[in-house]
């Protein structure tokens, strides 16, 4: 399971280092690569990549004409590559990628459970506002006592 906020730097060739914490977890798990795709935020969502075969599997049981598996497919799916994490822990952020994500300098990865979440500095901020102006307390605590409760 994928936790915490980690910041870093992403140099000109779109290379940025892949958080120790998340990469022990990675490893433990998985292997040392990455799905990387556009979320529909403007953040990547980087999965292990048996988490996303499960998730191609999942959608291809699916109906493609259905509209919102054809949008996740033409969204989601189609922008998809994967990224190797090199011998120093970084990973080259694909160029269609990093201007979707809005990556220039400073980047934010975010641990999400079972996927990462790859934001700019600023974005994330924005988005934690966002999510902080928007929170409904009341249905943050239902979920939270469900989880529990399992």
């Amino acid at each position: 399971m994928f936790r915490g906020v980690y910041e870093h730097q992403i140099d000109g060739k779109g290379r940025t280092s892949f958080p120790a914490r998340l990469r022990e977890t990675l490893l433990g798990a998985y292997d040392e690569r990455l799905i990387l795709t556009t979320a529909l935020d403007s953040c990547l969502h980087a999965y292990p990549v048996r988490e996303w075969e499960q998730l191609e599997s999942a959608l291809a049981k699916r109906n493609p004409m259905e509209p919102g598996v054809k949008t996740l497919m033409r969204l989601y799916v189609a922008s998809a590559q994967e990224c190797q994490i090199d011998k120093l822990g970084r990973v080259l952020i694909p160029p269609a990628l990093r201007a979707h994500a809005q990556l220039e300098k400073e980047v934010v990865w975010a641990g999400m459970v079972r996927v990462i979440e790859l934001w700019s500095k600023q974005g994330w901020a924005v988005a934690r506002e966002e999510a902080k102006r928007g929170a409904d307390s009341s249905e943050v605590m239902r979920v939270l006592t469900e989880l529990r409760q399992q």
